[in-house]
């Protein structure tokens, strides 16, 4: 299991790597898909709630 300091170490190389090779919209693109995997993994692992944001 990797921790937090190596996951943050792993997105950073990999935003920079899309910055450097496919400019400013690939960058970009991996950026929002990045967040939205960890928006998702996170309700996957239940560290975050959805059903109250629904119920309104």
């Amino acid at each position: 299991m990797m921790n937090t300091a190596t996951t943050g170490l792993a997105a950073g190389m990999a935003l920079g790597f899309a910055g450097y090779f496919g400019g400013f919209w690939a960058f970009l693109l991996v950026l929002v898909l990045g967040a939205a995997g960890l928006i998702v993994g996170l309700v996957m692992q239940g560290d975050l709630d959805v059903r109250g944001r629904r119920q309104r």
